[in-house]
């Protein structure tokens, strides 16, 4: 029985660390992701433990993945990257051709405005070689094309950071 209360005192220990650290979870790492928007002590701490135990929120501090910036700004380019990521071959067509689904629904996900969409189908379709170097392309590398071109365009620069 001494060993259960241990154990008792150690979790709650461990529960009350990871309420307090909460806070700093913020919108980085995996953890963070998967429980976005839900509120209580319950979702903080599987978002903290998810992020501890997988180490995932180091590897995105460090890298600039995961919704974390190596500057300690959080970021919210996560959803950019999981987009490019999961649709990588339909929004290469798309930006080749310089127009279609993939590539409207990137430019609503970054925010560009109605007015600006066509100068944005029109920019990457011009810079598609740079952005879709090779079929091996990562997402990751997509993503920091894309979004050096557009901080690159005097007209579309102001959307580079949601990228």
């Amino acid at each position: 029985m001494k060993i259960r209360k241990e154990v008792l005192a150690a979790a709650l220990f461990a529960i009350g660390s990871s309420s307090a650290m909460a806070d700093n979870v913020g919108e980085c790492g995996w953890g963070s992701k998967v429980f976005d928007g839900q509120s209580g002590i319950a979702p903080q701490v599987l978002a903290v433990t998810t992020n501890g135990t997988s180490g995932n929120q180091t590897f995105g501090i460090t890298s600039g993945t995961s919704g974390c910036t190596q500057d300690g700004a959080v970021s919210t380019t996560w959803q950019t990257a999981m987009f490019i990521d999961g649709n990588k071959a339909a929004l290469a067509r798309s930006t080749a051709a310089g127009q279609g689904e993939t590539l409207e629904a990137l430019a609503k996900l970054i925010g560009i405005e109605a007015q600006d969409k066509a100068a944005f189908a029109r920019l990457t379709q011009e810079n598609f070689a740079r952005i879709f170097p090779s079929s091996d392309v990562t997402a990751a590398e997509i993503q920091v094309s894309l979004r050096e071109i557009v901080a690159a365009d005097a007209q579309l620069g102001k959307y580079a950071t949601a990228i």
